[in-house]
């Protein structure tokens, strides 16, 4: 598939609205990636490196896809063709990309903050449209600012201001904006975008819990008086988080002792491991999330006919719950063992139960509220939170 056809692809399906599609079109994804690249396969999980200088045929394909690539690891330290550990930077799905500059929902005249450069593309697509001196961009890495300068500049596009620096802090001398959007997902929104967004302002951000890595993209307007944002989850996403809200997954012996094995309670449940958790983009996730605090969930090997799930309450809590779900085809229950101070097993039932009562609500029907408080997600309306599920001994 051509640029052009996944272009055409992606107005056929209404990712593209009209005013983006000519945009889209004169500024392909191709123009702003390295030679080396990981080309990320949802459907398969599948992630493969290609290199232009060896593949150039499939380096073009992959660049032409509706694939989101990886264009650095470990924050710039790892070499060669291997994975490394973690992924640092990519280039986002044109899906993905067009359906984030749809929910922004930019005017002409406006002026707009991305946290997040990367590669550059979102910025020169959002440059290209606005005009000049609308774009400022953030990026944390320093390598990546200055590639994303000289991709920008080789586009004619060097009035877009690319700072380096955390994009936790905005860009206050650039502020106010009219826009706001983010291309790395957070879990907290920082309350400099607040202060740095015009009443009436749109906010376009990956939130999620640490439940999981699914998100949702939140698209959020600033109050009149400035002092809170709110809107609705649009669509269901994975990014690379904002460097300073990064997390690592528990260490199992942190929390799986010799004392904690002894004390855990044993009991059953009648819940399937599909229905509880579904497969990695089924939307009961990022729900669960939202309705059990402070907690992270964990999928381990199968193994015995057992397919183990581990829940970690988060921070100075070392509670723990294992469900062994059953993979061999009998209907007899999963085994449960459960310790500390919280039953994560009895609040994940709980929110499940809660998930159904009400229609399992999906995107559309949730929202998010930002505010000097804090933050919390809602259903249907800013004044009817979500429940938080936390069960004690």
């Amino acid at each position: 598939m051509s640029w052009r056809e996944l272009v055409a692809r992606l107005a056929a399906d209404g990712a593209l609205s009209p005013g983006w599609r000519p945009v889209f079109e004169a500024l392909p994804r191709e123009g702003f990636l390295p030679d080396v690249l990981w080309q990320h396969r949802v459907a398969t999980g599948v992630v493969k490196a290609v290199d232009r200088s060896v593949e150039k045929a499939r380096w073009t394909g992959a660049a032409d896809s509706d694939d989101p690539l990886v264009t650095q690891w470990d924050d710039g330290t790892h070499e060669g063709l291997e994975q490394g550990t973690v992924a640092s930077s990519s280039a986002s799905a044109p899906s993905v990309v067009a359906a984030m500059l749809k929910d922004l929902d930019v005017r002409p005249g406006q002026r707009v903050l991305e946290v997040g450069t990367g590669t550059g593309w979102n910025a020169a697509l959002l440059a290209h449209r606005l005009g000049p001196g609308a774009v400022t961009t953030v990026e944390v890495d320093p390598s990546l600012t200055h590639t994303a300068r000289s991709s920008l500049a080789r586009h004619g596009l060097g009035e877009v201001t690319v700072v380096c620096g955390d994009g936790f802090a905005g860009y206050e001398p650039g502020a106010p904006y009219d826009r706001i959007i983010a291309t790395c997902g957070v879990r907290t929104l920082p309350a400099a975008w607040l202060e740095q967004c015009r009443p009436g302002g749109r906010i376009v951000v990956p939130w999620g819990t640490p439940f999981t890595r699914l998100e949702a993209t939140a698209q959020l307007t600033l109050s009149q008086d400035g002092q809170s944002a709110s809107g609705l989850f649009t669509s269901l996403v994975q990014f690379m988080s904002l460097r300073s809200q990064r997390q690592t997954d528990p260490a199992y012996a942190d929390y799986v002792t010799a004392e904690s094995r002894e004390k855990a309670e044993q009991s059953t449940t009648a819940l399937t491991l599909d229905e509880t958790f579904g497969g990695e983009w089924d939307i009961g996730r990022f729900v669960l999330g939202l309705l059990i605090p402070s907690c992270t969930v964990l999928f381990d090997a199968p193994q015995d006919g057992r397919c183990p799930v581990w829940l970690c309450a988060l921070g100075a809590d070392r509670s723990w719950a294992c469900v062994l779900f059953r993979d061999d085809g009998d209907q007899a229950l999963s085994t449960v063992y459960q310790y500390g101070d919280r039953r994560l097993w009895d609040e994940t039932e709980r929110a499940h139960a809660w998930w159904r009562e009400h229609g399992q609500a999906g995107l559309g029907r949730l929202g998010l509220t930002v505010d000097r408080h804090g933050q919390h997600a809602w259903l249907q309306a800013p004044n009817n939170p979500l429940p938080a599920f936390a069960a004690r001994t």
